[in-house]
């Protein structure tokens, strides 16, 4: 059975405008229940945040030049001052080194350091295996990209 071919639980509320509600919430809480034990897979590596991976997936596309701090919050949707503490932690572990941009203002280049390069691929095997861990017994693979499609529409 396909994900849109699932009935729809709530295909009796009063106002229809409540699926969108329905939508929003239950987003929050899958990404809340599910974030934790992900997170916790991910810290047992020395990986603090999920988003670092993100952040050193970004860094090893953009090799050898490295990639405008400016142009991976953009990517990745991330605030600037949580961007810039992400940053500041990765750097501490010797993953990346940032430099100044050509230029006036204050804008960085961030690049991975040798300790940094490869290492989005032991990170990934370990955070594939949790999001499947989780996810698989839920979803079917058609599932899993339908749902995929459906919330990339949602991004800005």
């Amino acid at each position: 059975m396909s994900l849109t071919s699932r009935p729809i639980p709530f295909q009796n509320d009063p106002d229809p405008s409540m699926g969108l509600n329905r939508a929003w919430f239950n987003l929050l809480r899958v990404q809340r229940s599910l974030m934790p034990k992900v997170a916790r897979r991910l810290k047992a590596e020395g990986v603090e945040d999920v988003v670092w991976y993100e952040i050193l997936l970004e860094l090893e596309r953009a090799e050898p030049s490295g990639l405008a701090m400016a142009e991976i919050e953009r990517r990745l949707l991330v605030a600037q001052y949580a961007l810039s503490r992400h940053v500041a932690r990765i750097e501490a572990r010797g993953w990346i080194a940032r430099r100044r941009a050509p230029g006036q203002g204050r804008g960085q280049i961030l690049s991975l350091t040798p300790a940094g390069r490869g290492l989005h691929d032991r990170i990934w095997q370990i955070y594939r295996e949790a999001i499947h861990e989780e996810l698989g017994a839920r979803l079917s693979h058609e599932e899993g990209y339908a749902l995929a499609a459906l919330l990339i529409r949602l991004y800005p």
